[in-house]
Protein backbone atom coordinates (compact mmCIF):
# COMPACT_ATOMS: atom_id res chain seq x y z
CA UNK A 1 0.00 0.00 0.00
CA UNK A 2 1.80 3.57 -1.09
CA UNK A 3 1.46 6.36 1.60
CA UNK A 4 -0.91 8.50 -0.45
CA UNK A 5 -3.22 5.37 0.18
CA UNK A 6 -2.86 4.62 3.79
CA UNK A 7 -3.21 8.44 4.58
CA UNK A 8 -6.27 8.31 3.04
CA UNK A 9 -7.66 5.15 4.69
CA UNK A 10 -6.12 5.92 8.11
CA UNK A 11 -7.46 9.45 8.19
CA UNK A 12 -11.11 8.57 6.91
CA UNK A 13 -11.17 5.71 9.61
CA UNK A 14 -10.26 8.11 12.25
CA UNK A 15 -12.31 10.64 11.23
CA UNK A 16 -15.18 8.03 10.91
CA UNK A 17 -14.87 6.62 13.99
CA UNK A 18 -12.52 8.80 16.51
CA UNK A 19 -10.82 6.96 19.17
CA UNK A 20 -10.68 8.13 23.03
CA UNK A 21 -13.62 10.61 21.92
CA UNK A 22 -15.64 11.81 25.09
CA UNK A 23 -15.69 13.40 28.46
CA UNK A 24 -12.68 12.23 30.69
CA UNK A 25 -13.89 12.21 34.72
CA UNK A 26 -11.33 13.17 36.80
CA UNK A 27 -9.06 15.01 34.37
CA UNK A 28 -5.57 16.22 35.42
CA UNK A 29 -6.09 18.89 32.59
CA UNK A 30 -8.45 20.09 30.23
CA UNK A 31 -6.92 22.38 27.85
CA UNK A 32 -9.02 24.18 24.80
CA UNK A 33 -7.32 24.82 21.59
CA UNK A 34 -8.91 26.69 18.10
CA UNK A 35 -8.12 27.02 15.24
CA UNK A 36 -9.75 31.14 13.80
CA UNK A 37 -8.40 30.14 10.51
CA UNK A 38 -11.00 26.72 9.52
CA UNK A 39 -12.99 26.90 12.92
CA UNK A 40 -11.84 23.62 14.29
CA UNK A 41 -12.78 23.83 18.22
CA UNK A 42 -10.57 20.71 20.44
CA UNK A 43 -11.15 19.77 24.49
CA UNK A 44 -8.31 17.72 25.53
CA UNK A 45 -8.95 16.15 28.59
CA UNK A 46 -5.58 14.32 30.38
CA UNK A 47 -4.82 12.33 33.09
CA UNK A 48 -1.76 12.05 34.23
CA UNK A 49 -0.17 9.52 37.12
CA UNK A 50 3.17 8.73 37.99
CA UNK A 51 4.69 11.58 35.30
CA UNK A 52 2.67 8.98 32.23
CA UNK A 53 -0.09 9.74 30.29
CA UNK A 54 -2.92 7.41 32.18
CA UNK A 55 -5.69 8.12 30.11
CA UNK A 56 -6.56 10.65 27.08
CA UNK A 57 -9.79 12.06 25.49
CA UNK A 58 -11.32 14.62 23.62
CA UNK A 59 -14.06 16.59 22.71
CA UNK A 60 -14.96 18.97 19.94
CA UNK A 61 -16.22 19.68 16.04
CA UNK A 62 -13.58 20.02 13.64
CA UNK A 63 -12.53 18.81 9.66
CA UNK A 64 -11.65 15.66 8.78
CA UNK A 65 -7.64 16.00 9.50
CA UNK A 66 -8.14 17.45 12.50
CA UNK A 67 -10.59 14.86 13.79
CA UNK A 68 -8.38 12.32 12.52
CA UNK A 69 -5.18 13.80 14.12
CA UNK A 70 -6.57 13.71 17.46
CA UNK A 71 -7.74 10.29 17.60
CA UNK A 72 -4.33 9.07 16.60
CA UNK A 73 -2.70 11.50 18.51
CA UNK A 74 -4.76 10.28 21.62
CA UNK A 75 -3.90 6.36 21.10
CA UNK A 76 0.00 7.02 20.54
CA UNK A 77 0.30 8.88 23.75
CA UNK A 78 -2.06 7.42 26.20
CA UNK A 79 0.64 5.40 28.51
CA UNK A 80 3.85 7.03 27.00
CA UNK A 81 5.84 9.59 29.59
CA UNK A 82 5.73 13.25 29.85
CA UNK A 83 8.92 13.44 28.26
CA UNK A 84 7.58 10.70 25.28
CA UNK A 85 4.60 12.53 24.99
CA UNK A 86 6.71 16.08 23.93
CA UNK A 87 9.25 14.22 21.94
CA UNK A 88 6.70 12.59 20.26
CA UNK A 89 4.77 16.22 19.36
CA UNK A 90 8.63 17.37 18.18
CA UNK A 91 8.36 14.48 15.25
CA UNK A 92 5.18 15.52 14.51
CA UNK A 93 5.57 19.02 14.14
CA UNK A 94 8.86 17.90 12.23
CA UNK A 95 6.84 15.41 9.53
CA UNK A 96 4.11 18.19 9.50
CA UNK A 97 6.23 20.99 8.72
CA UNK A 98 9.55 20.33 7.32
CA UNK A 99 9.76 17.80 3.79
CA UNK A 100 13.27 16.64 5.19
CA UNK A 101 11.47 15.01 8.20
CA UNK A 102 13.45 11.32 7.72
CA UNK A 103 11.73 9.29 10.53
CA UNK A 104 8.34 8.58 9.01
CA UNK A 105 9.21 4.50 9.20
CA UNK A 106 9.09 4.43 13.07
CA UNK A 107 6.23 6.67 13.26
CA UNK A 108 3.94 3.75 12.52
CA UNK A 109 0.06 4.78 11.97
CA UNK A 110 1.15 8.48 12.97
CA UNK A 111 2.79 8.36 9.16
CA UNK A 112 -0.44 8.83 7.71
CA UNK A 113 -0.45 12.28 8.78
CA UNK A 114 2.80 13.40 6.23
CA UNK A 115 0.42 13.11 3.54
CA UNK A 116 -1.13 17.32 5.36
CA UNK A 117 2.35 18.50 3.87
CA UNK A 118 0.88 18.31 0.42
CA UNK A 119 -2.36 20.15 1.82
CA UNK A 120 -0.10 23.66 3.78
CA UNK A 121 -3.68 25.21 4.38
CA UNK A 122 -4.42 21.83 6.57
CA UNK A 123 -1.23 21.76 8.87
CA UNK A 124 -2.51 23.53 11.07
CA UNK A 125 -5.62 21.55 11.48
CA UNK A 126 -2.98 18.56 11.61
CA UNK A 127 -1.65 20.05 14.42
CA UNK A 128 -3.97 21.56 16.65
CA UNK A 129 -4.51 18.54 18.95
CA UNK A 130 -0.88 18.39 19.20
CA UNK A 131 -0.12 21.82 20.21
CA UNK A 132 -3.41 21.56 22.51
CA UNK A 133 -1.35 18.24 24.23
CA UNK A 134 1.66 20.62 24.78
CA UNK A 135 0.04 22.36 26.75
CA UNK A 136 -1.87 20.24 28.69
CA UNK A 137 1.27 18.49 29.59
CA UNK A 138 3.26 21.87 30.69
CA UNK A 139 -0.19 22.40 32.83
CA UNK A 140 0.17 19.39 34.99
CA UNK A 141 3.74 19.81 35.35
CA UNK A 142 5.63 19.95 38.46
CA UNK A 143 8.39 21.89 37.06
CA UNK A 144 8.91 23.81 33.93
CA UNK A 145 8.95 22.18 30.62
CA UNK A 146 11.98 22.75 28.39
CA UNK A 147 10.64 24.94 25.63
CA UNK A 148 8.75 23.10 22.66
CA UNK A 149 8.56 24.56 19.09
CA UNK A 150 4.87 25.41 18.32
CA UNK A 151 5.78 27.45 15.41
Amino acid sequence: MELKDLYRDVILDHNRNPRNFGPLADASADVEGYNPLCGDRLKLHLRMADDRVADIRFEGEGCAISTASASLMTEAVKGRTRAEALDLFQRIHALLTDDAATDVETLGKLAALSGVREFPARVKCASLCWHTLASALESTSPEPLPAVSTE
